[in-house]
């Protein structure tokens, strides 16, 4: 019972990261509904760790539910998206600024490799990809400032803000060689050991990103919609089914529940 119990919680965490983890990449969209049948077809698994993360997400207010129980992804209005980016600034500009002292020339590296790649998809006009890469660049910097609570702190600015992203690279003062320009400024400043610099130039990189997405809010919601991968895109591409070894449902709990004849 006591393992049953193991296996049934790390489920349902894993599936509050991964539907948490799209909220941050902008795989999912402001206005879209989630079905929880439909979200555990994909993954593979019951309904029941569905139900449990998406209830986690609603009461972190990164996902609401309506009257109706529907849950969606919030739009944001313009205040709210400036209140949300000046508190990201600040506290995205701390950690960087922090962290800067931890960055060693291997670090370096990596963050260039990552911008090579960035540069490819741009060229490239693969969206999802960028919006993958631009969250690894930021996180592998504000991981390095060691500050736990910091970090959980951006993470959840990202949920709110990340279903907008989506829309980033089609905004035109953004796209193309803008879109990587601070990104550069900021991987020069940490390889200076330039702890001020570094945060100045993640300010500059948010402020450009919220300005090119502000315009664009009311258009970048699609109500209605079932929260999923974007139109055209299959869902192994995109990241949203992880591959069975990984995210499967334990056995006891598939046992568990052919045993008693549930279906959610």
């Amino acid at each position: 019972m006591h393992q049953d119990k193991l296996e049934h919680q790390n489920l349902n965490d894993r599936t509050y990261a991964i539907l948490k983890g799209g909220l941050i990449s902008g795989t999912f969209h402001p206005g879209q509904v989630f079905i929880i049948r439909s979200l555990a077809e994909r993954y593979g698994i019951s309904t029941t760790p569905v139900r449990e993360a998406l209830q986690r997400l609603v009461a972190e207010r990164l996902l609401v539910m309506l009257p109706n129980r529907t849950i969606v992804v919030p739009s944001l209005s313009p205040e709210n998206f400036a209140e949300i980016y000046r508190i990201r600034c600040e506290l995205e500009g701390l950690a960087g600024e922090v962290a800067t002292a931890h960055f060693r020339a291997a670090d370096i590296a990596r963050l260039k490799k990552t911008l090579v790649a960035m540069d490819k998809t741009i060229e490239r006009g693969e969206k999802t990809t960028y919006r993958e890469l631009n969250e690894k660049f930021h996180f592998d910097i504000y991981r390095k400032a060691k500050l736990p609570r910091l970090l959980e702190l951006i993470q959840n600015l990202w949920g709110q803000v990340g279903p907008v992203f989506y829309g980033l690279l089609d905004a035109p003062d953004y796209g193309g060689e803008h879109a990587n320009l601070h990104h550069r400024q900021i991987a020069q400043a940490l390889e200076d050991g330039d702890a001020a610099r570094v945060r100045q130039m993640i300010v500059e990189d948010l402020v450009a990103a919220g300005d090119a997405l502000r315009p664009r809010l009311g258009m970048l919601v699609v109500p209605g919609a079932e929260a999923g991968v974007e139109p055209g895109v299959d869902a192994s591409d995109a990241g949203l089914v992880p591959a069975p070894e990984t995210f499967d449902e334990p056995q006891a709990g598939r046992r568990k529940r052919a045993a008693k004849a549930v279906v959610h």
